[in-house]
This record gives structure tokens, sequence and C-alpha cells, in this order.
């Protein structure tokens, strides 16, 4: 039996883990390391789980001896220093502590990369359009397999509406988001790892946002392999371990994935999913995550965990994905009660 890549994190977050930790069992028998049971659409794909707190380095180091792993794998931004200190303890491949700390702060990740005169972009700037290099670092080789283009919603929250891939995205033929990309990489140390760029499109051209080397979240590793072929979740998983993946592409197609937030904020009393919508031609999955009863935060101050539902759609362009979302948000009811002194958004 192959040696398992130990997971921190993964138990607890929402359905959109399902289709990467799955992909990532897929490649490895996983070990999950959290205090708290997984959540029930996380059991299918954890062989084993160790309830211990990540960030107690030493403890957790001991109890893992026994498993002999082959891995560590950070399965959220929170969790990427503990993996990196966790993996360094244990003398398996791993990112250094001091680029963990740095990619988990995003202070110090701004002045390092100014420092390598890579350019960037304050988070609170909302001037262009926000993209995502998804990108895998083999060696010294840097290889952005997709980019993602994503819709925020209204602010404060700004949180995605929709996420969309195309192979054929012109961004991906863009030296200069090349160059910002190659630089940043450079000037962190990143090796061997998936890690996810997000970049805004200004008038001065790309400029760095934040750098992630985990999986990404919102269900892109599932945009990126309708789209593409390749394999993200997978990828992390064979290069936590030291293996090299095959990250050739093997699709030409796009990808979307959209997501509701209630208009009001307010206690959800109706949720409501038309099965008609799995007969849309273009329909790749809708879900929903929440149900009547939950307390709900309408959309301009909305967090990830008040999403109604999400809906997947695969088509050959952009254009086709954007209609297809729309014909399927039709097939979605939802009625939320007012909590006082509230109104629609």
């Amino acid at each position: 039996m192959a040696q398992p890549v130990v997971l921190l994190g993964a138990g607890r977050g929402e359905i959109c883990g399902e289709f990467p930790l799955a992909r990532v069992a897929a490649a490895r028998p996983v070990l999950l390391v959290d205090p708290f049971p997984p959540a029930w659409w996380a059991r299918p794909y954890v062989t084993a789980r160790l309830p211990a707190d990540p960030d107690d380095v030493e403890r957790t180091a001991g109890a893992l001896r026994g498993y002999s792993p082959g891995g560590v794998l950070a399965w959220s931004p929170e969790c990427v220093p503990a993996a990196a200190r966790l993996a360094a303890r244990l003398g398996l491949p791993g990112l250094p502590y001091e680029t963990a700390v740095t990619c988990a702060d995003p202070v110090a990740l701004r002045a390092l990369l100014e420092r390598h005169r890579v350019p960037t972009a304050d988070g609170a700037d909302t001037e262009g359009e926000p993209v995502s290099a998804e990108t895998v670092v083999l060696d010294d080789e840097v290889r952005i397999v997709a980019l993602t283009r994503t819709t925020p919603g209204p602010p404060p929250a700004c949180r995605p509406l929709r996420h969309s891939v195309h192979a054929h995205d012109g961004l991906l033929h863009n030296r200069f988001l090349r160059q910002c990309v190659e630089r940043a990489v450079e000037a962190l140390r990143l090796t061997h790892t998936v890690a996810h760029i997000t970049l805004r499109l200004t008038a001065r051209g790309p400029r760095v946002l934040g750098v992630t080397p985990c999986p990404p979240d919102d269900l892109i590793p599932l945009l990126v392999e309708r789209a593409t072929g390749v394999d993200l979740a997978g990828a992390a998983a064979t290069l936590a371990t030291g293996g090299l993946p095959d990250v050739t592409p093997t699709r030409q197609r796009a990808a979307a994935v959209q997501f509701a937030y209630p208009t009001v904020t307010g206690r959800l009393t109706h949720l409501h999913l038309d099965p008609a919508a799995a007969r849309e031609p273009s329909a790749e999955r809708m879900v929903l995550t929440r149900r009547p009863g939950d307390p709900v935060t309408a959309a301009p101050h909305a967090a990830v965990t008040d999403r109604l539902a999400h809906w997947v759609a695969t088509a050959d362009t952009p254009a086709q994905c954007v209609r297809a979302l729309r014909h399927m948000s039709h097939h979605l009811t939802a009625t939320v009660h007012p909590a006082p002194h509230t109104h629609a958004a």
C-alpha cells in the first residue's frame, strides 16, 4: 500500500471540498489530522484520522511516525505554516517554514514581493479584473495550467459570484502575467507545490494580490479538470509526497461555477431545486448548501457559509457556460424571512 499523505484541515470545510478530496484520495491514502471529526461528505475519502492539533508539532509528529507518512498537504491557507513545520519535523518534502509564514501574512508577502520587484496590488484596491493563475511548480519549471476569472459580488464582502476557466484563455499567452507569476514563485522559493496565485489586471499591467501554496477552494479544481483535464488536487498530493505529476492538458473546453447568496438577511424558510435542472444540456451539477431554518446574511456582508447553492456548467466556450448558468438559476427558488430592521439588498 502506498504511503499516506497527511492532510491538515479538510474535515470541517464546506461541501465544495468533496471533489478535490476525492482526487487526493485517488492519488494517495488520506490520513486526516484534525481535532474534530470529518464532515459526512469527507468520510468516504479518509483512510485514517488522527484527532490531533496540527499546530502541536512535536506531539503530532510523534503520533504520525507509526503511520509512516509519505508527505504532508495543507488543505487550506491557514494550515500552510503548520504543514511546513510538520513536514520538516518528519523529514518529508515541504515548503520552507519562512515561505509558508510569508504566504499567510499579506503584509509580509507584499513587502517581500516588492523587494524582488514583483508588481503587487493592495487587497483593498478594486481596480481591474481579478484572476488567479493555477500554477504547478515542478523542480525549476513553473507551469500555469489554467487561469480562473472571477466575478466578485458587491462590497464590502466582495464574495465570488462566479468563477470560470477556459482552456484557450488568451491571458495564458500574456508574457507580463507570466513574468509576474514566475517572479513571485522565485521570490518565495516555491518548489514542488501547487499554488493559487491571485492577481488583478490593472491599467498598469498585472499585479499580484496573494500566493496560496495549496489547492484552491470554491470548486476551482473541478473547473480546471473539466476544462483542461489537469488534476490539481491529485498533483498537489503527488508533489507533497516527492513525486512528479503529469499535468499535460488533455481537454480544451470551458467550465464555470455560480454561487447563490440570499438577498435578505434573516432565516431561510424555503429552498427548492427543480429536478428539471438536471436536464439542462450543459449542466454539470447543482447542489443546495443551506437548509430551511438556517440563519443567513445577505450578499453585501455574506460569508461563504451563507451560500444557498452552487451550480456548475461545462461547454465549449465561456459564453456558453454563462448562458447555461443563467438558465440553471431559474430552477432555484428561495425564501428568507427578514430579520428585524433588515430589508432586501
